[in-house]
């Protein structure tokens, strides 16, 4: 019943609520995370995984494309995985993947496998220092067009976070999604 009354309680922090939708998601026994810095620290994404069991927390090498591979493999093997790209800039790396293998995969095998994967991205943050171009992109729209079994979320405000992730778990449909953190808010929301 708690749970209930948070989820329209709007003076939530944004930060705050992307930590209770990581701390919601760990407890459930059938997840993993995996990415980079996700058992050690390196982004600020880090910091709200730092109360899930480490057990969950799978860390990887800098290599998107096989991030991508590994979370089809993973919730192929009913696991829902989590699966953290700090900036799109970098999850563009596994974009093949993602279109070619985890969009696809509904239509290539039907309903006796029904792999459900939960992919954390972010728009870097410009305040207070522009990290340049290259960690700021913002590919939401391209991908969206680009997918069929996949739904882009975009999270503006710390109200829209938890309902997000809880909606990306409980999901029935056969549909995967990508949730879309923005760096600046983490501070200013």
């Amino acid at each position: 019943m708690q749970e209930l009354g948070r989820e329209f309680n709007f003076k939530m922090k944004y930060f705050d609520e992307l930590k209770r939708s990581m701390e919601y998601l760990g407890k459930k026994k059938d997840t993993i995370f995996i990415g980079q810095a996700v058992e050690v620290p390196g982004t600020a994404m880090s910091n709200t995984l730092k109360k899930i069991n480490k057990k969950k927390l799978l860390e990887l090498p800098v290599a998107e494309d096989m991030q991508m591979g590994m979370t089809l493999g993973l919730s192929m093997d009913k696991n829902v995985t989590i699966s953290i790209f700090p900036r799109w800039n970098f999850l563009l790396y596994g974009v093949s993947q993602l279109i070619n293998h985890i969009d696809k995969f509904k239509i290539m095998c039907g309903k006796e496998i029904v792999p459900k994967i939960i992919i954390r991205t972010g728009i870097g943050s410009q305040r207070p220092l522009h990290p340049q171009f290259q960690h700021i992109g913002d590919f939401s729209d391209a991908i969206q067009k680009m997918c069929t079994t996949i739904e882009v979320i975009k999270l503006k405000e710390p109200k829209d976070i938890f309902p997000a992730y809880k909606k990306a778990y409980n999901r029935k449909d056969g549909i995967n999604s990508i949730l879309v953190e923005y760096g600046d808010y983490y501070n200013e929301k």
